[in-house]
């Protein structure tokens, strides 16, 4: 097997590889390369130009061939490295010489524009988009190795839909990858046009409270998670990345922290342990001490809350149920609100509210604060969707407490310990802590 021979194996599996062959007057050309990164008719236009003309002069072919760009040895490796840089590989087979060229580079089918979802500290600003190649063309500039591979896989029977694996050959656990690609190419027949349908062909479960996956609009954070041990998967249609499996450590830890010195990297994180564990328990916390276990507090601060709550008419559970649900729909309204007017609308209207929940004796001047404080500390975590899972959890603990008191809330904590234990995505388990293979 010759080196253009050895070529095509390896990127036999990529999506966006293109290898064709050339022929000018006696002599057989192949060009090679990656179409995500190559304007490739245009490419193949100028090369086919430049060696037309110089039969059509009588001219050498090998030496215009030759001056078209840089003689490159019979080797493989050498020849992977440059088509992964962007490159177009030629061979002539004739006199067995590779050249690489500079090609047309590829534009991209819309602008990368910033991220939505995503706010950025001091990294790349550039987002993925719908376009696969284009996802495909920023991973690259990221993470430029030989090691990336990617697999293409089509889904559905009426409605084609493309995913492509993304993974590195060095770091990726091989019982995670074949794990992946076993339900991958078993669901092949089944539509998905969403996460949910995805997911559903991985095996995750519908009930889950912990999201199995991260889902990055940063290419940073994508190339951070595959040098982890990761996979990353592209949807066609979905301006983000999949990342899995989802491990804890997801919750408070993001590459941005790397653009930081290591002193303040380690503070962050641990000040968004502190917002986790704020937004978990506070509320909780709240209700355990007010109506089952006041007689655990000082007696000024007993006295204090109990003044703050003389005109409220219900129990503690409910005046927390009451202002949660609010401050829910504020945020999610945030979110489905026009830009341009919708943080305005939310805050007044909750300054409003507010103001006048404590006017009417709805609820207390203290569980304001306690409320406030949870949604601004659940802010701190990383990602969205965990974001979702530990509002949903905030919510057990706070039964908990209701009806049991520090001791409810200290057995909601192990029932969540335990829980978190007990759950594993394609074997890999969420509390992984111990770094796999090429972390």
């Amino acid at each position: 097997m010759d080196a253009i021979d050895e070529v095509r194996a390896h990127f036999s599996t990529y999506p966006d590889y293109v290898n064709q062959q050339l022929q000018i007057a006696s002599d057989t050309f192949t060009i090679t390369g990656l179409k995500s990164l190559i304007n490739f008719p245009q490419t193949v236009y100028m090369v086919r130009d430049s060696l037309l003309t110089a039969s059509l002069k009588r001219l050498e072919l090998v030496d215009v061939f030759a001056g078209l760009g840089q003689i490159m040895p019979a080797d493989s490796n050498r020849l992977i490295s440059e088509i992964t840089d962007g490159m177009l590989v030629a061979v002539h087979h004739v006199s067995g010489q590779y050249v690489s060229i500079y090609p047309i580079p590829q534009p991209n089918s819309r602008s990368i524009a910033m991220p939505i979802m995503e706010n950025n500290v001091g990294g790349s600003n550039s987002a993925f988009n719908e376009n696969l190649e284009s996802n495909i063309t920023l991973l690259r500039s990221h993470l430029n190795t030989k090691d990336l591979q990617l697999r293409t896989y089509t889904f559905g029977i009426h409605v084609k839909t493309r995913v492509i694996l993304c993974y590195l050959e060095s770091c990726t656990d091989t019982e995670l990858l074949n794990s992946l690609t076993e339900k991958l190419e078993s669901g092949q027949a089944k539509d998905v046009s969403n996460i949910q349908d995805l997911s559903s062909i991985l095996g995750f479960s519908k009930f889950s409270m912990i999201t199995r996956y991260m889902t990055y609009e940063l290419p940073q954070n994508a190339a951070k998670a595959l040098k982890d041990g990761k996979a990353v998967l592209f949807q066609e249609r979905l301006p983000f990345s999949i990342v899995l499996p989802n491990l804890i450590t997801d919750l408070f830890i993001t590459e941005d922290d790397r653009n930081h010195p290591p002193v303040y990297t380690w503070l962050l994180r641990v000040l968004r342990l502190i917002g986790i564990l704020t937004t978990l328990i506070v509320p909780g916390l709240y209700v355990a001490l007010v109506s089952v276990n006041p007689d655990v507090l000082r007696f000024e601060l007993a006295h204090s809350i109990a003044r703050s709550r003389l005109d409220v008419p219900y129990p503690a559970i409910v005046e927390a149920l009451l202002l949660l649900i609010i401050m829910e729909l504020i945020m999610e309204a945030i979110i489905r609100l026009p830009s341009s007017i919708g943080p305005t609308v939310t805050m007044v209207g909750g300054i409003v509210l507010g103001q006048a929940a404590v006017d009417a004796k709805l609820v207390s001047n203290l569980l304001i604060i306690v409320i406030a404080a949870a949604t601004i500390a659940n802010a701190a975590v990383v990602g969205f969707r965990n974001s979702y899972s530990i509002r949903v959890f905030k919510y057990l603990l706070l039964f908990l407490s209701a009806f049991l008191g520090v001791l409810g809330l200290l057995s909601g904590l192990v029932i969540l310990c335990a829980y978190f234990a007990g759950i594993r995505t394609l074997d890999v388990p969420y509390l992984q802590f111990r770094r796999s293979k090429g972390e």
